[in-house]
């Protein structure tokens, strides 16, 4: 419990030392118009107060991601704890905030835009397949989870294609409505829901005194397979949501069309990253419990959302184990619609196409839903079909954080004075090197278990050094070229 404790006291001294450092680096300016008030249409610019755009963002980058993620990555141990204490304060969260905030100053534009910008045309282009294919992924993933969670606990005798329809039925609805009738009045509810769950893991924490692991245990690698699953990369991808996420930077374009003040950037983005830090801390520990040596239960073979089931009913009452996992599905439902949504507005702006009209919403988002249907029978029409979604969207996920921390690599270089471009510089070496290396080393979704290991690491480490070295002689050319 003491390693536990530190690492929320450090979660919290992160939000409000390196946080505003953050803040005060990007030139945070409570002057400034934004895209709310400019470019107001009662869609998806539309101005909303300040703690209900909080919650909303943090609902909508959390979902299962700092829930079951972090179950899974207690498997690896004491150092799933490190990840997500530090990934947060110094990925994560500075990753969430800076991409946030460049959306603020241009006009609420979305991700792949961003990256147009300072990483070039080519990948801009590249960037907007590959998103509206990765949304598509998480729309399938928030798709499949709550329905098999809700056929299997409350309704098992129905045909699960039955709870599929009605979600996708919701889905559509929040997509094509006004982001202020139904998000942004409802998620402010769910958002809170999320919060008292993990708020209930540390009562029973008091209550049960489980040994949670600490770290001067040891940082060895206890997960059960440990041969082929390796902390480094697999904890880095199994942990996505719960340290650094590709994901939250989709999301921030619609919370950015929302703000009146740009000095509400710290606590909606940075702020709400630190919140899934703090409530992925809680479930990897309740889960290093349950994977430890003195657990009550055999946990083996046992997936995120069956551990999220398995928490609840040893701990909890059974009403409030049953509120924990109906939480658990409104995170992946209230994730899931948002996804779409953020897939919807990436189409039309590579279109500049007015969503105020509700046909020119459902122009975009009916080809959207129909591709997300047909992936989706597919992941539930065979046993592991969403097994290899899961593994594809958790990779691109780590991806596209890769991809978003170089764009704000050169935003910082090009932009601000001296070497503060470092901060994303460090943390986009590092995920070019877990991205870079996953798919040689894991055993089963990539090449490892054709080639050498040792080699898997070289390969991510030369793809590594030779995006360093584009990167800096990009920098020097433009550099000489201003010059």
């Amino acid at each position: 419990m003491i390693t536990f404790c530190i690492s929320l006291v450090l979660l919290l001294l992160g939000y409000l030392i390196y946080g505003k450092l953050v803040e005060r680096l990007f030139g945070a300016d409570p002057k400034k118009e934004t895209p709310a008030t400019y470019m107001a249409d009662g869609v998806d610019y539309v101005p909303m107060k300040p703690w209900r755009i909080y919650l909303i963002q943090f609902l909508n980058i959390a979902g299962v991601g700092p829930i079951c993620g972090a179950i899974m990555g207690a498997q690896f141990g004491t150092s799933s704890f490190l990840w997500i204490v530090f990934g947060s304060i110094f990925a994560g969260a500075v990753h969430d905030y800076l991409a946030g905030m460049m959306s603020l100053r241009d006009k609420g534009c979305s991700l792949p835009e961003i990256h147009g910008k300072y990483l070039g045309n080519g990948i801009k282009q590249f960037m907007r397949g590959f998103m509206v294919l990765l949304m598509i992924l998480v729309g399938v993933v928030f798709v499949n989870t709550p329905a098999v969670l809700l056929n299997a606990n409350f309704t098992p005798n129905w045909n699960i294609y039955v709870w599929v329809v009605i979600i996708l039925l919701y889905y559509i609805i929040a997509t094509l409505l006004p982001i202020d009738k139904l998000i942004g009045r409802i998620y402010p509810v769910f958002g809170f829901l999320l919060l008292g769950m993990a708020l209930a893991i540390v009562v029973a924490f008091i209550a049960y005194r489980p040994e949670i692991p600490e770290l001067w245990s040891g940082l060895q690698n206890r997960h059960p397979d440990a041969e082929h699953n390796p902390i480094f990369p697999m904890m880095f991808i199994s942990i996505a949501c719960g340290a650094i996420s590709g994901f939250h930077a989709t999301q921030s374009p619609l919370m950015a069309r929302c703000m009146t003040n740009e000095k509400q950037g710290r606590p909606i983005f940075y702020g709400a990253m630190i919140t899934e830090g703090v409530v992925a801390l809680i479930w990897a520990a309740a889960a290093a419990y349950f994977f430890g040596p003195n657990s009550p239960v055999d946990p083996t073979g046992k997936g995120g959302p069956a551990m999220v089931s398995l928490i609840a009913n040893s701990w909890f009452p059974q009403v409030i184990a049953v509120i924990t996992i109906l939480g658990v599905i409104s995170a992946a439902v209230t994730s899931g619609d948002t996804a779409l949504r953020s897939a919807r507005l990436i189409v039309s702006d590579f279109m500049h196409y007015s969503q105020k009209p509700i046909k020119n919403r459902l122009f975009v988002a009916i080809p959207i839903f129909l591709v997300t249907a047909v992936i989706l029978v597919y992941s539930l029409a065979d046993a592991k079909g969403f097994d290899v979604i899961w593994r594809y969207f958790a990779w691109a996920n780590q991806l596209l954080a890769t991809f978003t921390l170089w764009a704000i690599t050169v935003y910082l270089r090009q932009n601000k004075k001296g070497a503060w471009y470092f901060i994303t510089l460090v943390p986009s070496l590092f995920m070019t090197m877990v991205t870079g290396s996953f798919l040689f080393v894991a055993y089963k979704e990539g090449l490892g278990s054709m080639i050498p290991r040792p080699l898997g690491y070289t390969i991510g480490a030369v793809i590594t050094l030779i995006v360093c070295v584009i990167f800096f002689l990009k920098s020097k050319k433009k550099e000489t070229t201003e010059a």
